[in-house]
This record gives C-alpha cells, sequence and structure tokens, in this order.
C-alpha cells in the first residue's frame, strides 16, 4: 500500500522525490489494528512510531486509584509513541490502544535510524514533529492549570470537535481530569 497520507504530512515540511518515496516504503510497514487492539502496553517497551492513517488511537496509563488515565490521542495525520521509552529502551508507562478500527503505518527504532541515515533530510521534518508535539503538551498543561474543569471542557471541544463525535465521552472525561458524569453535565450547559 503507498504511503498516501503519510507523504502529505512530510510534505509539508521537506521536499520529497520519487526515490525518497520508495525509500520510505521500504522502512514503514502498514497495520491494519481492530478497535481495542493493543499496540503497546504499560511495561513493556514502545519500539515503534505510529502515524494515524486512518482511525483513532489513544495513550493512556493506570493512576494509583486503579482508574484510565488518557494523555494523548490520534488522528489520522498525527503521530503517537512513547517517546521516553522508543528513545531510551525502557519500558513504557503508557499503553497505546485502538479506539476505533484504524491503519497506521509504523517504524521500529532500528528501522528509524537507518531511516534517518539514508534520507537525512527526515531529520528536519521530525524535529517539526517533535517540536509541535512539546509546544502542544506545554500549551495543554498551561490550560489545565489556567482554566476551570468547564472552560478546558469549552476549549476541548471548541478545539477539536472531531473527537467530541468519534471518542467515547468517558475517554474525553479521563482526558479531560474529570468524570464522565461532571462532563454530561457540561455537555447539557454548554449545548
Amino acid at each position: 500500500m503507498a504511503i498516501s497520507t503519510l507523504v502529505a504530512q512530510i510534505r509539508k515540511s521537506i521536499e520529497l522525490n520519487d526515490d525518497d518515496l520508495l525509500v520510505l516504503n521500504r522502512y514503514f510497514k502498514f497495520l491494519k489494528v481492530s478497535k481495542r487492539e493493543f499496540l503497546t502496553a504499560e511495561g513493556q517497551q514502545c519500539r515503534n512510531l505510529y502515524f494515524v492513517e486512518k482511525g483513532c488511537l489513544r495513550m493512556f496509563y493506570v493512576n494509583k486509584r486503579a482508574s484510565e488515565q488518557i494523555v494523548q490521542f490520534a488522528l489520522e495525520g498525527w503521530w503517537i509513541s512513547d517517546y521516553f521509552s522508543f528513545m531510551n529502551s525502557k519500558p513504557s508507562d503508557y499503553s497505546i490502544q485502538a479506539i476505533e478500527k484504524s491503519e497506521i503505518w509504523s517504524v521500529d527504532k532500528g528501522q528509524f535510524e537507518d531511516l534517518l541515515k539514508e534520507l537525512p533530510k527526515l531529520e528536519k521534518y521530525f524535529r517539526i514533529v517533535m517540536l509541535k508535539g512539546v509546544a502542544a503538551a506545554q500549551h495543554r498543561s498551561k490550560l489545565q492549570y489556567e482554566m476551570s474543569k468547564e472552560e478546558f471542557y469549552v476549549h476541548f471541544s471548541t478545539a477539536f470537535p472531531e473527537f467530541m463525535q468519534r471518542v467515547p465521552q468517558y475517554m474525553i472525561a479521563s482526558y479531560l481530569g474529570i468524570t464522565p458524569e461532571y462532563l454530561s453535565e457540561l455537555r447539557k450547559r454548554n449545548s
């Protein structure tokens, strides 16, 4: 299968020619994953970077109260991984799971290093991806401290309406750090 969405995403940052596309096809593996299928489980090493071609993924951990705490979602065109585990070859603190039937591109750590040696211009692309990810995490952290739970909900639902349509409400509540009951109350109040 041709790497379509991934190529379009990369081309937003760097130029790719036909030879570059052949290289990408050698290194990336296409996966079809079922709804609720795990790509990485907490305690395992996260050996891959995942790009969502179609579908939706989530990254979460189980907190001290034994409930799931979602830290990230990924829709079409987004990357997801436990970068600390990936970079340091350590067990992951997170699980990555498909929320819906998904199609993803995956590259493992060894292949990733070889890919960057063969196509060094991808270093720029992945630097941009990582910086955007760090910036988004910093912004989310700031909003969580500055905003009330209701303001944070309104911001999230306005900025990411596609999540509100595709992700189960209890998962959105987990991501926002509120109970499903309170989310239901907020939805009624803000509809």
